[in-house]
């Protein structure tokens, strides 16, 4: 379970990357996009990728004005998340674009964020503040802005969290596979973390 004592990675020096799969889709084209960007990382870099859809985090339910607003730990797997959210360096959501914005896992995933500001004594804000967030993210229309609201969503949440934004990569494709025929998109991954 998560505590202070946990090893802060700014404290190591060590670059930990946390890939969020978020798609409802196993190996979908965002997946495939954001392997293209680790591919790159040095070998020494500590990557860790969880599958949001086999999170158990539960229904976010705002407490905020009930009792104290103090919010408790969460459940094993959600607490698993949260640790492995607070050890990394870098966050990456990796979701393709579902209704103009993120898919129901990554949102639901922010959504705990809330609680998890409000556990006493964890500090989640102040020790995600200097972490780094980046997207990378998959349409399927032939309109990148579609895009824009799930970006912008995470570019103030970072603001938010005092996290630099690192960037993002938007590919393109619908069929699983597409997206590694847009060269483009493929070519700006593997440039991302560069």
């Amino acid at each position: 379970m998560t505590s202070n004592a946990a090893q802060e990675p700014q404290r190591t020096g060590q670059r930990r990357v946390l890939f969020l799969l978020a798609s409802a889709r196993s190996d979908g084209n965002a997946e495939l996009l954001a392997r293209q960007a680790a591919s790159t990382l040095p070998t020494r870099t500590e990557q860790t990728w969880i599958r949001l859809a086999d999170v158990s985090l539960g229904r976010f339910t705002d407490t905020r004005h009930v009792g104290d607003g103090a919010y408790p730990a969460p459940s094993a797997s959600g607490g698993n998340l949260l640790d492995a959210t607070l050890a990394a360096t870098d966050v990456v959501f990796v979701a393709p674009v579902y209704w103009y914005s993120l898919p129901a896992d990554a949102k639901l995933y922010l959504d705990h964020w809330s609680g998890w500001i409000r556990i006493p004594g964890l500090d989640f804000r102040a020790r995600m503040a200097g972490k780094t967030m980046w997207a990378i993210s998959v349409f399927s229309s032939d309109d990148a802005a579609e895009a824009t609201p799930l970006f912008e969503c995470l570019r103030r949440s970072a603001d938010y969290m005092k996290m630099g934004w690192g960037g993002e990569v938007l590919g393109q494709g619908n069929r699983p596979g597409d997206v590694l025929a847009d060269h483009r998109s493929v070519a700006a991954a593997r440039q991302l973390f560069i």
